[in-house]
């Protein structure tokens, strides 16, 4: 069981997105070097990393920031936003990121799943898939902050995912997300089940009770949460007790 408190990065700031929407922005703080020790003091061991500049104009424009808070020391880290070829896994790796992973350009292009698992070793490659529930209860691939329908299906695209050579995969439900209504268990438990890699759960942590059914109905490998762990309605070393 691991958790992961978030943070994405906008102009080099520490925001939040309310279901991939750029008009529903929260800005948590100016210093994510600040925010980050802030988790590791009080018990977080791993970070999650979104540069939303590079997921919106396809470059690391937030690297400076990402490899300050690589050098912080003490947070495993994994990073996604912009990444779009081999250079660019490389650079981060290189700037102290744990693992990579990619959305959009991995839809785009399976192959780069593939070439960087070969490459720098699957360990390293995470394929983030966003997902919104269709009407008649499958799930679907979307992109661009949610925005783009894929006409992929969630479950086949993790399956496929995997087989390429992803190491892990980190799941958002664009349905639940920013809501704190609760992660959606049937989106988290169906994808689990299909794959052997790690599942991390993310979108609609609310309260103590979400991650401890999301961790064992809804069978994630760990969860992820920003604005529970930024206000500290929820203390990650008390979570991550009682868990």
């Amino acid at each position: 069981m691991q958790l992961f408190p978030a943070i994405d990065l906008r102009g080099g700031k520490v925001v939040r997105l309310t279901q991939g929407d750029y008009s529903r922005m929260t800005v948590y703080g100016e210093d994510p070097c600040a925010q980050a020790r802030e988790f590791l003091a009080a018990g977080a061991k791993n970070l999650h990393v979104v540069d939303l500049d590079g997921a919106k104009d396809g470059t690391l424009s937030n690297y400076d920031t990402i490899a300050a808070l690589a050098k912080q020391g003490g947070l495993y880290i994994e990073v996604g936003g912009g990444i779009r070829t081999l250079e660019d896994f490389r650079q981060l790796l290189r700037a102290g990121a744990d693992k990579i992973s990619v959305n959009s350009a991995a839809v785009k292009d399976p192959g780069l799943i593939s070439r960087a698992a070969e490459r720098f070793g699957s360990q390293c490659v995470v394929l983030a898939i966003d997902a919104r529930r269709r009407p008649e209860g499958s799930y679907e691939v979307v992109v661009a902050g949610g925005r783009t329908p894929t006409g992929l299906d969630a479950v086949e695209w993790a399956r496929r995912g995997e087989a390429l050579g992803a190491g892990e995969i980190l799941l958002t439900s664009m349905d639940a997300d920013g809501t704190k209504a609760g992660f959606d268990l049937a989106l988290t438990r169906a994808v689990a089940g299909s794959v052997e890699v790690p599942v991390i759960a993310s979108g609609g942590a609310g309260c103590a009770e979400d991650f401890a059914r999301v961790l064992t109905e809804g069978g994630a490998d760990a969860a992820l949460a920003a604005s529970l762990f930024h206000f500290h309605e929820l203390d990650i070393g008390g979570l991550k007790r009682d868990l």
